[in-house]
């Protein structure tokens, strides 16, 4: 009878904690193999997809160069294929990061307050938009230049361009995940100010400093020459203006919200 008794209490307790949202360690770890097992998934979905548009992506790439006279070679027999294989994993994982990023924000949300559920949503959208704003500019506006500026080197000797589509893919895509994470420093701005981590202030005192970075990581990942610098760095130094701004709203909208939970707390 006390055996059953305890069993009959143990199994309330267990629905009491059901009820009130709690999960044991193995229930986390299973919902979070079940969640890895679904992002999984969706990536090695994408892969394949992307692996079997694979010619016709790098062809897309390539149309960058060949229409400022470049001319690609591979220079041993698997390099072509390898080169298909790295596009399709950026690929997959491309396209299983709107899955990838809602299995993150579901598995987190329970413990999270309504306004931290939105603010986690909302930076997880916009960082995933800055993200695809920075390969377009880098695509559309910084490569051309880039690849117009390069090949005029040759201009003037007798040297004719046989590029090898492992390095110049693999060029292209440093530069796309460059500028995809730059892209981020509004979100990334946003995200620590309302963590408390950072003021705008001293963003702004640190301003002088930052533009010395900024142009120094701008010749690190740019052509040597002074334009493609400059071309890298004025976006950087822009969107280091704008997270200043945003810091600042978000500052402002941290201590509203602080007076507000305040003022409830005297009237309770």
């Amino acid at each position: 009878m006390k055996s059953s008794k305890t069993q009959d209490k143990a199994a309330a307790g267990g629905k009491k904690a059901a009820g009130d949202g709690s999960m044991p360690l193995t229930g986390h770890l299973k919902e979070m193999r079940n969640r890895v097992a679904v992002m999984l998934v969706f990536f090695v979905a994408g892969v394949l997809l992307c692996l079997y548009f694979s010619p016709q992506i790098v062809t897309t790439l390539m149309d960058l160069g060949t229409r400022y006279n470049y001319t690609f070679v591979y220079l041993s027999p698997q390099e072509l294929l390898l080169v298909y294989f790295s596009i399709s994993l950026i690929g997959g994982l491309v396209i299983a990061s709107p899955v990838i990023a809602f299995e993150i924000y579901a598995f987190c949300v329970p413990g999270m307050k309504r306004t931290e559920q939105v603010f986690f949503a909302l930076a997880l959208v916009f960082g995933g938009i800055c993200f695809l704003i920075g390969v377009a500019f880098a695509y559309f506006i910084t490569m051309p230049f880039m690849l117009n500026f390069l090949i005029q080197f040759s201009d003037g000797i007798e040297v004719t361009d046989s590029i090898s589509i492992k390095e110049y893919i693999n060029f292209l895509m440093t530069v796309f995940i460059i500028f995809g994470i730059v892209f981020e420093m509004p979100m990334a701005s946003v995200i620590l100010t309302r963590l408390g981590i950072l003021r705008a202030e001293w963003l702004v005192k640190g301003r002088k400093v930052a533009i010395v970075v900024i142009f120094l990581v701008a010749a690190l990942i740019t052509p040597p020459d002074v334009v493609s610098q400059v071309m890298v760095a004025v976006p950087m130094i822009a969107l280091y203006q704008v997270s200043i701004f945003l810091s600042r709203l978000v500052r402002k909208r941290n201590k509203a919200e602080k007076e507000k939970e305040a003022t409830q707390g005297t009237r309770d």
